[in-house]
């Protein structure tokens, strides 16, 4: 089964504790700091690999979370360092943030790395809080949580050439006519519910990769039918041959025909429609053909657009269409630019302002603040020195005065994220 999207969620690792103790041997009972730091969290990597093809492995496996960081120890010990978690998807994965869908990586080339989350940064020991007027400090820094994403995975296909039309004009059998794919052939529509890749081995310069892009159907833009499905693996490519029923077995206009397509590949993006082409008419086997083939040609044919007369059942025509496709590809234009035009996904922007006090009822007060929040992560405030040197930053910071002209008494419940107590001077 082809699968080209797939929603999962990611979490890096979260820092180690730093850690609080005292160097104790014989003889020495009062020994000086000798907490060590947490370790770091582990990273979350993307690496993009040529050898996958579909992101089926994401269909049954949807979480992905890095190792946290081992706590410090006593004697200076740093904790370990946290595992990455590496995950590996196709090459042409784009990687979206879930609820802004915004993208935050794209990876186009194999090999290409991304690291999406950095793991959380270790606490410090309490070694690194001793002062001459502090000697014995029992507090240390918590390790820094790392960041979570729901991201959704989407695969577009990167080939070189992409076989364009209805259902049923002949894409799959032209594909394994001219490529070593083996892709489904019937005689009905949407045979093909997923793209088939190939590779033409190209007597006319460099071997290229082609691609059978499932059959587009009027709508598709608006996503009718498997629309947007479709259309995602056409932004990509750099030539289309547009592959034209000329017997008309299905009773349509093979000029028709073409202009839907064109028009849904415009709607879809602007410019697609645009992109170097061909035209294959197919199934000239069939005598009704040629007739069509004459008005397509009259109609399309010019300085840069080519029409072909083929059959893909007899192989008759491919050789002189394949050479004008490497034509193609060798002289491509250097102005046509298949970096999609998106926005990028930014970190969202921590509120600068020190703190905020907001009153309820009279006598409980709130406090938050990017800093405040900050500091309590680092703080081990469930001791009595770590709640003292919690204290003193907020009278450091102005937070106590603020407090005080907001009319704080004592007595009063003060709330600062998971933290509530009684306010005394």
């Amino acid at each position: 089964m082809f699968v080209d999207r797939a929603k999962i969620h990611i979490k890096g690792g979260n820092g180690g504790n730093g850690a609080v103790s005292f160097y104790r041997a014989k003889y020495i009972t009062h020994g000086g700091p000798d907490g060590g730091d947490g370790g770091k969290g582990g990273d979350v990597i993307f690496v993009a690999d040529e050898d996958m093809n579909t992101l089926m492995d994401f269909r049954y496996k949807r979480m992905f979370k890095a190792s946290p960081g081992g706590d410090g120890g006593k004697r200076n010990c740093t904790g370990a360092d946290g595992e990455s978690v590496v995950i590996k998807v196709p090459v042409g994965t784009v990687i979206r943030e879930a609820n802004s869908n915004k993208i935050m990586a794209d990876l186009t080339v194999n090999g290409q790395t991304k690291t999406l989350i950095k793991g959380g940064k270790g606490g410090k020991g309490n070694q690194h809080f001793a002062t001459p007027t502090r000697q014995a400090p029992r507090y240390a820094e918590r390790g820094r949580l790392s960041k979570e994403y729901d991201i959704i995975l989407e695969l577009k296909l990167i080939a070189d050439v992409g076989l364009i039309g209805f259902p049923n004009v002949g894409k799959s059998t032209i594909l394994s006519m001219v490529t070593n794919a083996n892709p489904k052939i019937a005689n009905y529509h949407f045979t093909t519910l997923s793209p088939n890749l190939g590779v033409v081995r190209s007597r006319w310069g460099e071997d290229f990769v082609m691609a059978d892009i499932p059959g587009l159907i009027e709508g598709a833009s608006e996503g009718v039918g498997l629309g947007h499905e479709f259309l995602r693996h056409v932004e990509r490519t750099k030539v289309f041959i547009h592959v034209v029923d000329g017997a008309a077995l299905e009773g349509t206009d093979p000029i028709d025909n073409i202009e839907k397509i064109n028009d849904e590949l415009e709607k879809y993006k602007e410019g697609l429609s645009k992109r170097p082409t061909v035209i294959a008419v197919n199934k000239m086997d069939i005598p009704d053909a040629e007739e069509n083939y004459e008005k397509i040609k009259a109609r399309y044919e010019s300085d840069t657009i080519k029409v072909f007369p083929i059959s893909a059942a007899t192989n008759t025509g491919l050789d002189e269409m394949l050479a004008a496709v490497a034509a193609l590809l060798k002289d491509y234009p250097d102005d046509i630019v298949f970096d999609e035009d998106y926005e990028e996904y930014d970190e969202v922007v921590e509120d600068t302002a020190p703190f905020t006090i907001e009153q309820y009822g009279d006598h409980y007060f709130v406090v938050e603040g990017t800093g405040v929040e900050k500091m309590m992560g680092y703080t081990n405030i469930d001791t009595e020195k770590g709640f003292a040197f919690f204290q003193k930053y907020l009278r450091e910071k102005g937070i106590i005065a603020a407090l005080e002209e907001k009319g704080i008494q004592e007595g009063d419940t003060v709330k600062i994220y998971d933290l509530e107590f009684e306010f005394y001077h």
